[in-house]
């Protein structure tokens, strides 16, 4: 099954908050994408049940396997396109960032798998 792109975004927020600043909480996710509580709380519920995150105790927010594969790939795909149109297009990096972020979410895989080979390639 297909993850919504509101997944993906919350999966790419959760590694990168990880990255950053070593743990994360439904409020970090909140603060950072602009949500309510409420919303972060229930689509964290989701992430869980669909095996993608474990929440602690303490509320730090942890990948299962599952999980961080699929924000590693997501986070991949944006990082690749945002470079591309950077350096290859030319495109002002926030404008390509924006693009890139709406893009990840609806190309397939086989045409990334393309991009991405035909970057490495050139």
């Amino acid at each position: 099954m297909k993850m919504q792109e509101s997944g993906e975004n919350y999966l790419e927020t959760i590694l990168l908050l990880k990255q950053k600043q070593g743990f994360v909480r439904s409020i970090d996710v909140a603060e950072t994408l602009g949500y309510s509580k409420p919303s972060i709380s229930r689509a964290m519920g989701l992430l869980k049940e669909n095996g993608y995150v474990e929440i602690e105790s303490s509320g730090n927010i942890q990948f299962t396997q599952k999980g961080k594969e699929k924000a590693e790939a997501i986070y991949e795909r944006h990082r690749l396109i945002t470079d591309y149109f950077v350096k290859s297009l030319g495109v002002d990096p926030a404008t390509a960032e924006a693009d890139a972020c709406r893009i990840e979410h609806v190309i397939s895989q086989s045409l990334f798998d393309h991009i991405k080979r035909y970057i490495q390639e050139h």
